[in-house]
């Protein structure tokens, strides 16, 4: 939407994809999962759509965020793995420990990892730059975390579906 309120919309090239979630990229860019095409979609702002497959078949993409080094994080939720997208376009993946997790959002921190959701886990886990990967469980059974995001002091609060909120202050804040 433009600043005098114009709405433009940009056709995905690929039927059926279903954009999940969408953001900022790197070189004034937007970036969106396609859950059902087992894709990310960069989009210019001139609408022209580049579509980069997973290498997992079927992973089922969904939450995706910027990384401070001009990289991008996304979980996917199918495969139970979570993957960046490096400044250089390599795609990487990292299995979860626990691959039944549903990994739902994610979001980058203020040192090039990023913080996600096991919605199926009951856990909210942070991977660093270099792909290793710590989980933290809940305390309350079945609160299935969805969003989620990192305040200014570095504590992480998700959303739950149990309406509420819950907060984690990580070992390194």
């Amino acid at each position: 939407m433009a600043t005098d309120a114009t709405v433009t919309t940009f056709a995905l090239p690929v039927a059926g994809a279903f954009a999940s979630m969408m953001a900022p990229g790197p070189d004034e860019t937007v970036w969106c999962t396609l859950n059902q095409a087992n894709a990310l979609a960069r989009v210019d702002m001139a609408g022209g759509v580049t579509v980069h497959p997973l290498p997992t078949p079927s992973a089922g993409p969904v939450g995706i965020s910027g990384s401070v080094d001009g990289g991008l994080w996304f979980v996917e939720i199918v495969a139970g793995q979570l993957g960046r997208v490096d400044p250089d376009g390599r795609i990487r993946e990292y299995p979860l420990p626990d691959r039944s997790a549903r990994p739902h959002a994610i979001v980058g921190d203020a040192v090039g990892g990023a913080w996600f959701t096991e919605w199926g886990g009951n856990r909210i886990g942070h991977v660093d730059v270099a792909g290793r990967i710590e989980t933290y469980d809940l305390p309350t059974p079945n609160s299935e975390p969805h969003g989620l995001t990192v305040a200014p002091d570095g504590t992480v609060w998700a959303a739950l579906e149990i309406g509420r909120l819950a907060r984690l202050t990580p070992p390194h804040a």
